[in-house]
């Protein structure tokens, strides 16, 4: 998704001429490759066995497995079904080839995913209900992407419902957290061992983390990779931040993890299919639900860093147009286009360029949660 404000067309020369060593393939084995490396290390770094109890790595290895394999049957039922993405032509301009490539991938990520920690986890209650607000926010973005697809338009069903949509959802969510939940957790855990106190204000930051996150990761996933690779290394990251406290929030973060991670088999530039709002209301869903159990919200600014970015040049680029509008009803774009990774476009940078650089930075700052948690 972008936010394209007065958009005016760019010679495609602009994203093409760049050479870049960066290929989709490239980037996709090194994510495997780095996501896998990472769960072996932190297992053996906290003492898990692979092959008894809970672990990292086999949740993430078998999940991207059996989400790469089903992605073999299901693109191409997809492609026959015409569901075909429809590219905004006020978008970038290289994106108009990608007219018609399959969307709607989220059906074969999150209930197949969901259904394997659920069984891991051996329907742990915290699992349970993380699981139902990932499957109600997936089910959103497929109300979402029908819409779009039946209509042939790239409007589906109103923001406003979506919002409502997501916002009851949500306080469903919270209402499970207040019901089950001891009082502590309305106070905030920060690194150094440092607390804060919310009291009631918790629950009002709890429904927007819900709502703002599902919305920041919907927004990133604009370019093929981008959403799925940053969003199986952040679920990694809070995979390895749950485990001390709940093995079971460990499995479904890894799971979540590897299936993101196995769509990239599809999803790699050029990609063969789009996630769609089914994957990624889905992917912000399970992040920020995490986040919230777990008591590690102050891990989502970072492992979420990208996606906070991405929202936050969304707000900017509107709040700037809006303020600058002058007679004749028109405003100055603060960036070529939102959210961020479309303006590096414009600005000359490689598709592949953009998802390396996110993924990079998205690996940092997940190391860098891991060693704070850990002080």
């Amino acid at each position: 998704m972008w936010c394209g404000v007065s958009v005016n067309p760019v010679d495609a020369k602009l994203f093409s001429d760049r050479s870049t060593r960066l290929t989709g393939t490239n980037l996709f084995l090194s994510l495997w490759l780095g996501v896998g490396g990472a769960a072996l290390a932190l297992d053996w770094l906290a003492g898990r066995n692979l092959w008894q109890g809970a672990s990292l790595t086999l949740p993430v290895i078998f999940c991207a497995l059996v989400v790469a394999g089903l992605g073999f049957w299901v693109v191409p039922l997809l492609r026959n079904l015409k569901a075909g993405q429809v590219i905004r032509e006020d978008g970038p301009q290289a994106h108009l080839k990608k007219a018609g490539t399959p969307t709607m991938g989220g059906v074969f990520i999150v209930p197949v995913v969901v259904t394997i920690a659920l069984i891991w986890s051996r329907f742990s209650p915290e699992v349970l209900a993380v699981s139902a607000l990932t499957l109600s926010y997936a089910l959103i973005g497929w109300l979402d992407d029908w819409q779009i697809l039946s209509r042939k338009s790239n409007k589906g069903i109103s923001p406003r419902m979506k919002l409502l949509l997501q916002s009851a959802f949500g306080g469903l969510f919270c209402l499970w957290l207040a019901w089950t939940q001891p009082d502590t957790l309305t106070t905030i855990a920060l690194p150094f061992g440092f607390m804060l106190p919310l009291g009631v204000l918790f629950w009002l930051v709890a429904g927007f983390v819900l709502v703002g996150e599902s919305n920041a990761t919907n927004l990133t996933d604009g370019l093929d990779g981008l959403a799925a690779g940053t969003g199986s290394i952040a679920l990694l990251g809070f995979g390895a931040l749950a485990a001390p406290t709940s093995p079971g929030l460990m499995i479904f973060a890894a799971c979540m993890s590897g299936g993101y991670l196995g769509f990239l088999v599809h999803n790699r530039n050029p990609a063969r299919v789009f996630m769609g709002d089914t994957g990624s209301l889905a992917l912000g869903g399970a992040l920020g639900a995490v986040a919230l159990l777990s008591n590690t919200l102050w891990a989502l600014l970072f492992l979420g860093g990208v996606f906070l970015v991405e929202t936050l040049s969304v707000i900017a680029q509107v709040s700037y147009y809006k303020a600058t509008k002058g007679p004749d009803g028109v405003g100055k774009r603060l960036l070529r286009m939102a959210p961020l990774h479309h303006h590096l476009e414009l600005s000359g940078w490689a598709e592949t360029q953009v998802v390396g650089t996110f993924y990079s930075i998205t690996g940092i700052l997940a190391c860098l949660c891991v060693v704070l948690s850990m002080v």
